[in-house]
């Protein structure tokens, strides 16, 4: 099945005037100023990286290819437990219809940027879906509604399987309206996927549907606005994303909580951090979960070029905040090196500062908390405006 991109930008990681892949090695990082000096393990996997670059550059296979393949799942497999670091305290299902993502993050945590694999959409899914809540009836838990791939990408959209989704918690809500399930969807998604109508009703329709049941978290990263638009080559702009947002809280669907990732630590000025959240304020948002980007080496060699392109200062920056030998042991989900251990507890420290001030919550789980040796009273696990750990909204069972 042939998708049609509902999102395209200008410019992509194909079309950069005068761009040049090169070696990231020691040479290099020497010529460009980093001040650090890498093991030999990860000047490999930065050399590995920078190869790897080169050959997909020019196979034309960095950013997927808009070709989906249809399947069925399963229906007896177990559902995925949502929790990667063993310390969540909330009990959550995994609702992955799709394996890959056309939305083509760069810097994506599920295959380190890598998107040459088969796109394969679970035409049943819903049936799943159906069969999964009545199993699973009378427990007190969230369905995490995409943390694998875009929940509102062009397979899900284009095929109505996302729709179908929805209607099955709307139909379970109706059988059961004393069910304690509650649907949290984090998404990249902008006002035009929303709006996207499959027989007759669109995403937004569906949410309206659920709207006391569910939470829509908008998914929004931190880094220089050229850059974002080769990292994300097929997601919503900045400015949709937050529209969605608007569109959900004017049908009184919950979507005040953000996911903001990955934030890039050398485009943190003080400006920059309030800029980004002054404008997530206008928009409502109240609460949100910061993810510094993490990365392997190999994925770091990318990046770094491609930051480079816009601006050789901030590339070398980056490796100084990853590629110590100290902090070969900051690893996040999946073995994803996190930037240096201090950095991130100044940097969070400063956007804590503006964010406070605007009235806004924080939302950081155990395992970060316990990496960066940040103390209950700093953050605790369950803050102020009612959210936790990843931006779940613990008030909605009160419902």
């Amino acid at each position: 099945m042939d998708l049609i991109n509902l999102n395209t930008q200008e410019i992509d990681v194909y079309n950069l005037d005068g761009f040049s892949p090169t070696v990231v090695d020691a040479c290099y990082l020497k010529d460009l100023g980093v001040q650090v000096k890498p093991s030999a393990e990860t000047l490999e996997g930065l050399q590995r990286g920078s190869e790897l670059f080169l050959k997909r550059l020019e196979e034309g296979t960095v950013i997927p290819r808009p070709r989906l393949e249809l399947d069925e799942i399963d229906l007896d497999v177990e559902p995925e437990i949502h929790n990667y670091t063993g310390h969540c305290p909330t009990l959550t299902y995994e609702v992955n219809p799709t394996l890959g993502c056309n939305v083509g993050c760069l810097y994506c945590l599920v295959t380190d940027g890598v998107h040459e694999q088969r796109l394969v959409t679970y035409t049943n899914y819903d049936l799943y879906v159906r069969k999964i809540l009545e199993e699973h009836l009378g427990e007190q838990h969230y369905y995490y509604f995409s943390p694998k791939t875009e929940a509102f990408q062009e397979p899900t959209l284009q095929t109505g399987v996302a729709h179908k989704i929805l209607r099955e918690f709307a139909r379970h809500f109706e059988r059961h309206p004393e069910s304690k399930a509650r649907l949290f969807i984090a998404s990249k998604g902008g006002a035009r996927q929303l709006l996207y109508e499959y027989e007759g009703e669109s995403i937004l329709d569906l949410f309206a549907q659920i709207k006391d049941r569910m939470q829509f978290n908008t998914s929004v990263s931190i880094m220089p606005p050229a850059f974002r638009s080769i990292l994300e080559p097929y997601a919503a702009p900045i400015e949709e994303r937050l529209e969605a947002v608007r569109l959900c809280q004017q049908n009184g669907i919950m979507a005040n909580s953000a996911l903001v990732q990955p934030i890039v630590v050398p485009y943190l000025t003080h400006e920059n951090i309030e800029a980004f959240f002054g404008l997530l304020h206008d928009y409502g948002i109240i609460n949100y979960k910061p993810e510094f980007l993490t990365l392997c080496m190999e994925n770091l060699a990318m990046l770094g070029q491609l930051l480079g392109y816009f601006d050789k200062g901030l590339e070398r920056e980056l490796y100084e905040y990853y590629i110590a030998p100290e902090n070969a042991d900051h690893r996040k989900q999946r073995g994803r090196t996190a930037p240096n251990r201090s950095s991130s507890i100044d940097y969070l420290k400063r956007m804590m500062a503006v964010t406070d001030e605007l009235g806004m919550s924080v939302s950081i789980c155990y395992w970060v908390r316990q990496q960066l040796g940040i103390d209950e009273e700093m953050i605790p696990v369950i803050n102020r405006n009612g959210f936790q750990c990843l931006g779940y909204q613990s008030r909605l069972f009160d419902r």
